[in-house]
């Protein structure tokens, strides 16, 4: 009895394991008949779009053919009229002068006759008036007529090769690829932007540049947001919680037009965008509240972020970008860009206690005490970016607890690294800037 049980045991357990193999092997399935719909799918809207592209292309060649044949025809036919109307004139002019003579002529016939049949008594007069008259019309005097030759001829050259170089050109027109050589990979939540990636998947395909592009779902055109040799760009201005489709090409080197378009995807961001305080004096701030401008106001302090959006994880990127003179202001060693706990008026800088920061000069300063370690200094066009993660979190206690951030902040290719201890958890921390001299205009995202 023993072994028995013992045996349905192991075959309850074997059956167990069967229907949960049989079970994951449906998942599987399902899962790839899933993918088999999105591909076909995918087949069927991308030939969609592609029939209706080339019908839309073709139709417009053949508007703008029929227009440009109908401009060249009435250019010919309008320099036909005027071959004409010059040509004939003169034809025109030699015509009333003969029909004037013909008309005097019969006129002097008549006459002559009269006076040859007339009265006897009146004949001599009438004979001599006559005379007198044809002697003065001059009857020998005959006006010029051209010869044929002498006139224009009108003909239409018309070159038949013109249908062949069109056959020609139109049988090359225009391609259909299944393969775009560029693909999408991966998008990266930003806040208020979303950091897009593609690459490569044709080998043989040599880029000179790549193109990128993207829209509102419920838009209806795509716009043009980058172009050049990078495989990635952060697209900023992003409304978050809202799907954007974006698309990808790419010029072949040595080529003038633009490889097809990678398979549209979606991306969104949820993160809200990074937004400066207003109401500071010294500072102007753009509509989108991203970039402040040191003004030539006297007041000075430390602009901070309008809340705390920078978590732990995240990548906070400051550049520095002209202000429409030709240099960034003058700099000065109580500049600074960073990141702090909390926000505390009354200060003109951010090297204060809980607050890491970076001096236009690339002094870096923590917790207000200044760093061995010195970045390069920021100029024009500088991107500063500040990485943080934790990587201790102490016991709490009535004093509070030990919190410890590992900050990686780099510029113009070199970083340094610390930690960062703090005596309370921060989910969330503010961003700051100080300048003390106008001029200095920096983005933040």
């Amino acid at each position: 009895p023993m072994e028995a049980e013992a045996e349905a045991r192991l075959l309850l357990q074997e059956a167990r394991e069967s229907i949960e193999a049989a079970r994951s092997y449906r998942r599987e399935l399902e899962q790839r008949l899933r993918g088999l719909h999105q591909a076909r799918k995918q087949i069927r809207e991308s030939a969609t779009l592609t029939r209706d592209v080339l019908e839309q292309h073709f139709n417009d060649l053949k508007g703008t053919l029929k227009k440009l044949l109908d401009e060249r025809l009435m250019s010919l036919l309008q320099e036909v009229d005027a071959i004409e109307q010059e040509s004939i004139k003169p034809l025109d002019e030699c015509q009333k002068l003969i029909e004037h003579g013909v008309s005097t002529a019969d006129d002097l016939l008549r006459e002559g006759e009269s006076a040859v049949h007339g009265d006897v008594g009146q004949q001599n007069e009438k004979l001599c008036s006559f005379t007198k008259k044809a002697l003065h019309i001059q009857l020998d005097s005959l006006p010029e007529v051209p010869s044929l030759v002498d006139v224009p001829c009108l003909s239409a050259q018309l070159d038949d090769c013109l249908l062949t170089i069109l056959k020609n050109q139109i049988f090359r027109h225009g391609t259909v690829a299944s393969c775009p050589p560029v693909q999408l990979e991966e998008f990266v939540e930003k806040p208020g932007g979303i950091l897009v990636r593609w690459c490569k998947v044709d080998d043989d395909f040599i880029p000179q540049d790549y193109r990128l592009q993207y829209r509102k779902s419920t838009a209806s055109h795509f716009e043009d947001v980058y172009v050049g040799l990078e495989t990635e760009f952060i697209v900023l201005h992003i409304d978050p919680n809202v799907d954007y489709q974006f698309r990808v090409c790419a010029r072949g080197d040595g080529r003038q037009e633009w490889s097809p378009w990678s398979v549209p995807q979606i991306g969104r961001t949820t993160l809200v965008p990074h937004e400066w305080t207003t109401g500071l004096e010294g500072y102007s701030l753009s509509s989108r509240r991203n970039i402040a401008l040191r003004n030539d106001s006297q007041s000075c302090g430390v602009l901070y972020s309008k809340a705390p959006t920078y978590f732990c994880g995240q990548t906070l990127t400051f550049r520095q970008v002209l202000s429409g003179i030709e240099t960034v202001g003058q700099p000065d060693r109580r500049d600074s860009l960073g990141v702090c706990v909390e926000q505390q008026n009354g200060y003109d800088s951010l090297q204060r206690d809980k607050a890491v920061c970076i001096s236009t000069n690339g002094a870096v300063f923590v917790n207000g005490k200044e760093m061995t370690n010195q970045l390069p200094a920021v100029t024009s066009g500088s991107t500063v970016t500040f990485d943080m993660e934790v990587v201790q979190l102490g016991p709490s206690s009535n004093e509070g607890g030990n919190f410890k951030l590992r900050v990686t902040i780099s510029s113009n290719n070199r970083e340094v690294v610390f930690d960062w201890v703090l005596d309370q958890c921060c989910v969330s921390l503010y961003f700051g800037c100080s300048f003390s001299y106008p001029g200095w205009k920096v983005l933040v995202f």
